[in-house]
This record gives structure tokens, C-alpha cells and sequence, in this order.
């Protein structure tokens, strides 16, 4: 039976260092960007904008998607740091590693992927500042609905991802399979989608319960694994389906044990009782 424990063992630990990472800015970023929160409408612009996005990368000349990713990347890079320690001077030097890298080291897969790491790592920890309970509910599933019919119907997120790839922009984490087997890949949005749901589990049940998300997302990816690796039923598939099945699952653990843990309470209450 063929299985991998690479990326499964990734997808936990970046997710859980979004969420640690999280805690650490949290008051930082809300205290910058005050009580502004998306709404529901806002949600929904955002995943039209995504899909549209992909979309217009598929036509795009790659030169045109190149200095625009690389502008983007730079920019965040640049913001992330100063809105932390609040000095240009130390702001600037990001981009600047970040530049340097892409010309002479991203050819090294572990540079490659360092950066895709880092980059779903602070969009992760910024754009969940905005989102609230309800909003990452309906975020969640209609990414998902988007996500499907870019990979199934259109084509173009298969046809962006080879695009972005070919040019080197860090825009999915490429790891060999571990037991040793051929690469494997997983795009920074499902990512970024695994640390928010995470995250904002983590604000609403407890930072445990945002570590078990991460550790419940890592399991579907390995389940899913070796179905796939198995059967050969999928060489490119949309992972958000896998992300919300890890999370749905690791909220079902936490109220299944909830439930088991009133119970408890109740039997000892009673035991309690009838002594008396």
C-alpha cells in the first residue's frame, strides 16, 4: 500500500504555526485595524474575485502574471513586517531576501518552499483578523463550490497552478512523498484556507481545538493520500474539499467529547446523590 507522511506532517505543522503565530498578533492587528470585520457579502465578493482571478491567469501572458505576483508578494512581505516591529528600515529587508531568492535560489526546491510556507503563513494570520465565526462558515463553502468548478468544469485552476509553477512563483508547496515516491503538491490557498478555519476555531472552542483542526486537517490529507495513490482516481483535485472534511471532523471530535464529558459529570452527580 502505497502512503505519504510528508505532506500530511507540513499541512499540520504550518497550520499550527498560524495559529500560535496568530496569538502572538492577534491584539497587534486588531488594535491597527480596529473592529472592521467582513460580512457576508464581503465574503462572497472575495471568493468571486479569487475565482475571477484565476480565471484571468489562465489567458494572462506570463510575464504580466510574473511582475504581478512578484509585486504583490513584495508588497505583503513589506507590510507584514512593519505592521509587527513598526521599523521601514527592518520592513524593507523581506522583500529584498525575497527578490534575491527568486533570481538565484528558487531553484532549490527547500528555498521554493520556504517561502510559499512563509507567504500562506502571514496571509493566513492577517486575513483572519477580518473574518468572524458566521462569515469563515460561508467563506468555507463557497471557496469550496468555486474551488470545484475551477478544477472540474472550467479547467483553469489546473491550467493557473501549471502557469504560476513554470515561472517559479511560490504559489504551491512541492514535497517528495515520504516513504520516497514522486513529488506532491498543494496549493498556498488551501492552505491559507486550513490555517483560517483553524484560527478562527481557535478564537470560538480554544487554541487546543485550533491544534487539533491542524492535526485533523494533516489526517483527511493522509487518507486521502491513499485512496488516490491507490486507485489513481485523481492526479489533480481540489483540496478544499479535503480541508473541510479534516475540519468538520475535528469539530465533531470536540463536541462528541463534550458530550461524553457532561455525561460523565451527570453519572458522578447522581453516584453523589444516591451516597446521601
Amino acid at each position: 500500500m502505497q502512503f505519504d507522511l510528508a505532506l500530511p506532517s507540513a499541512i499540520f505543522l504550518i497550520v499550527t504555526a498560524s495559529v500560535l503565530l496568530y496569538r502572538k498578533t492577534e491584539r497587534t492587528f486588531s488594535t491597527l485595524m480596529g473592529d472592521q470585520k467582513f460580512s457576508t457579502r464581503d465574503a462572497i465578493i472575495i471568493v468571486v474575485v479569487m475565482g475571477l482571478i484565476i480565471s484571468t491567469i489562465a489567458f494572462l501572458p506570463g510575464r504580466a502574471v510574473q511582475i504581478g505576483f512578484m509585486a504583490a508578494y513584495s508588497y505583503m512581505l513589506f507590510m507584514f513586517t512593519y505592521l509587527v516591529l513598526k521599523k521601514v528600515h527592518l520592513a524593507v529587508l523581506p522583500p529584498i531576501a525575497f527578490l534575491f531568492c527568486y533570481v538565484y535560489l528558487f531553484s532549490y526546491l527547500a528555498v521554493f518552499n520556504l517561502f510559499v510556507v512563509i507567504f500562506a503563513v502571514i496571509i493566513t494570520v492577517y486575513i483572519s483578523t477580518f473574518f468572524t465565526w458566521k462569515t469563515v462558515w460561508l467563506f468555507a463553502a463557497i471557496l469550496t463550490i468555486m474551488d470545484v468548478i475551477q478544477v472540474y468544469i472550467t479547467g483553469f485552476m489546473k491550467q493557473a497552478a501549471i502557469g504560476m509553477i513554470d515561472l517559479k512563483l511560490p504559489v504551491m508547496l512541492i514535497l517528495p512523498r515520504f516513504p520516497p515516491g514522486n513529488l506532491i503538491g498543494l496549493g498556498t490557498g488551501d492552505l491559507f484556507l486550513a490555517g483560517l478555519l483553524a484560527i478562527q476555531t481557535a478564537k470560538k472552542l480554544g487554541q487546543k481545538i485550533g491544534v487539533l483542526v491542524a492535526a485533523m486537517t494533516g489526517a483527511a490529507m493522509f487518507i486521502f493520500e491513499v485512496i488516490s495513490f491507490n486507485t489513481g482516481f485523481a492526479d489533480f483535485f481540489p483540496a478544499t474539499l479535503v480541508v473541510v472534511a479534516g475540519w468538520l471532523a475535528s469539530l465533531a471530535t470536540f463536541h462528541l467529547n463534550s458530550k461524553r464529558k457532561k455525561q460523565g459529570i451527570g453519572i458522578v452527580v447522581v453516584e453523589d446523590y444516591l451516597k446521601y
